[in-house]
């Protein structure tokens, strides 16, 4: 059986009939994705890009303030030792 060319417009048109909703709901998910889904992306990005900056920042503190507590830790151990000797 031979498709005339009738036969294949008419086909053509029933599958751009039936396409149809399926271009319309992809173009739907693009524009949600574009204007919803993408900034809020990005800003949930941003949020947490800047959380981790200031916790990154602050573990470099923290390292420095264990360092200074253990220094004070002996620093006092000692003056302790130094004044039950004078008592």
């Amino acid at each position: 059986m031979a498709l005339t060319g009738e036969d294949l417009l008419e086909i053509s048109q029933l599958l751009d009939i039936k396409l149809k909703p399926l271009e319309d709901r992809a173009k739907n998910i693009e524009l949600l994705l574009e204007n919803d889904t993408l900034p809020r992306l990005q800003n949930i990005e941003s949020c947490y890009t800047s959380t981790y900056r200031r916790y990154a920042n602050g573990s470099q503190k923290m390292e420095a303030i264990e360092a200074d507590v253990g220094m004070m830790k002996k620093v006092i151990a000692e003056h302790s030792r130094k004044l039950q000797a004078l008592g």
